[in-house]
């Protein structure tokens, strides 16, 4: 009997929005490889409080599972599914795989022929855009931008360059120690954008959507420290 992986996503924030599929498959699952296995046993915990009875639950064994680990840990998940158990994957928050390890693990999977099945959920790129009121047609999310100056550049003017031919939203992450140099970053390349939306602590008890212009934006971050993890949302060929 083969094995499942199953690509499991939850909350962002709110630990209410995780789905009755997504509980039943942690709480049924052999393994649950996870980027943080005390941040995912707190979540087993939290969201096992709020079930009476629920049939063929079993304790999950938890296995580490983020970047600097990835490689090696995919063989030892390999032979979990030869054996016929059924591996969850999770990261901290929301969709595994979505700037977080796990496309090497699914590629690999799919290569040995193993069944991967997606238990979908939260994802802050797309509960940014439900929010932002920009255009959802087109959108590229691009997450991070790179560290380096010279880099950073060059991804803004491809980004640009590419707004040339094609209107679109960008979703991109940014983390609060950078938000003031992108801010200024982008208002030196995108002068014309009008509009830009940064939604900050997603489905958390503080979270802020901002819609404004990027100069707005600058003035807004130089008097209030920024705090969470970022979204930036803003179009391009407009």
């Amino acid at each position: 009997m083969n094995g499942t992986l199953s690509i499991v996503a939850t909350p962002i924030g709110n630990l209410q929005d995780i789905s009755l599929r997504a509980t039943k498959t942690l709480l049924t699952a052999d393994i649950i490889a996870c980027e943080d296995t005390r941040k995912t046993g707190l979540l087993l915990q939290e969201i096992a409080k709020n079930l009476s009875t629920m049939p063929n639950v079993k304790k999950p064994r938890l296995i580490s599972f983020y970047d600097q680990v990835e490689a090696e840990k995919i063989n030892e998940i390999i032979e979990f599914l030869q054996a016929g158990m059924h591996v969850a994957l999770v990261s901290d928050a929301g969709t595994p795989t979505i700037s977080d390890p796990g496309f090497k693990l699914v590629r690999a999977v799919v290569e040995a022929g193993f069944k991967i099945e997606s238990i979908p959920g939260p994802s802050a790129v797309i509960t940014a855009l439900t929010v932002a009121g920009l255009p959802t047609d087109k959108f590229l999310f691009v997450g991070y931008p790179p560290k380096k100056d010279g880099h950073r550049k060059e991804f803004y003017q491809h980004l640009l360059t590419m707004g040339e031919t094609m209107k679109f939203t960008v979703v991109m992450y940014e983390a609060p120690h950078r938000i003031k140099q992108t801010l200024e970053e982008l208002a030196e390349v995108f002068a014309m954008t009008k509009h830009v939306v940064i939604a900050r602590e997603l489905t958390k008890l503080y979270e802020e959507v901002l819609r404004d212009s990027l100069e707005n934006m600058q003035k807004h971050f130089a008097a209030h420290e920024p705090k969470g993890e970022f979204v930036i949302l803003f179009t391009v060929g407009e």
